[in-house]
């Protein structure tokens, strides 16, 4: 069966909580943070995305566009929204991970896109620049593009760390994951269709849902793995004292 040594019971209240308050609480820290730093910051915040602005002006070129247009192509909704399916039928069918990495992984992808969602309409940030070709509509904060990738991607970068793949492998893709996460931000950027602090904050947010998912599912995992432990020395037990009644 699919679900096959899964069990509710695995889901601790460590885990549950983890995830509640996770969702409410990094959703709500962004909002009460910007609402709190909005009126001392708000001169350098301008500062900085001006001068992120000024220097895409003078490095754009037409081999750049294409190339930041592609890139920012593998943050796009669509884009990780069919990898997501993929990985999570991977997840689900074919891979040797606990059936509760697809679950938290789903809970991951689902939560980031509810929660960019409920910030963007919360606070209504107008972008620099409207693209409908780059994605560029609605509003601006955080940057969708960016809080996808950063879960995404890092959620393939936590897979390899737990694979068995060798060292030299794990930090040669893990870094290109990284460099792709940063690369996905900094096309929004380049493209004029988000401020730099979209993208930071895009960063921060996702990388906090981010550790929040991945320490609920090793809390999660730790209890199967304890209860299947539990559930192995009963048995032998159960043997042992049965060969002693026969002997």
């Amino acid at each position: 069966m699919l679900f096959s040594g899964t069990k509710i019971s695995d889901l601790s209240k460590a885990s549950i909580i983890l995830i509640l308050a996770g969702f409410l609480l990094v959703g709500g820290a962004v909002y009460f943070f910007t609402e709190l730093a909005a009126e001392v910051l708000e001169q350098e915040k301008f500062v900085v995305d001006q001068a992120a602005t000024d220097v895409v002006r003078s490095i754009t070129t037409p081999w750049m566009d294409t190339f930041w247009g592609w890139t920012t192509d593998l943050g796009s909704v669509l884009f990780i929204s069919i990898a997501s399916v993929a990985l999570l039928i991977f997840l689900l069918f074919f891979s040797p991970f606990s059936r509760w990495v697809g679950i938290y992984f789903a809970i991951l992808m689902i939560g980031i896109s509810s929660l960019t969602k409920l910030l963007k309409v919360t606070f209504e940030r107008q972008r620099p620049e409207v693209l409908a070709e780059y994605d560029g509509t609605g509003f601006s904060f955080p940057s969708g593009h960016t809080t996808g990738s950063v879960v995404f991607y890092g959620f393939l970068i936590y897979l390899i760390v737990i694979s068995p793949l060798r060292k030299p492998w794990k930090w040669t893709i893990n870094i290109a994951l990284g460099l792709l996460i940063a690369l996905v931000g900094l096309s929004r950027v380049y493209l004029g269709v988000h401020f730099f602090t979209d993208v930071v904050g895009g960063t921060l947010f996702g990388l906090a849902w981010l550790l929040v998912c991945i320490a609920a599912l090793e809390i999660t995992i730790w209890n199967q793995r304890r209860r299947q432990s539990g559930s192995v020395q009963t048995l032998s037990k159960g043997k042992a004292e049965r060969k002693q009644e026969k002997g």
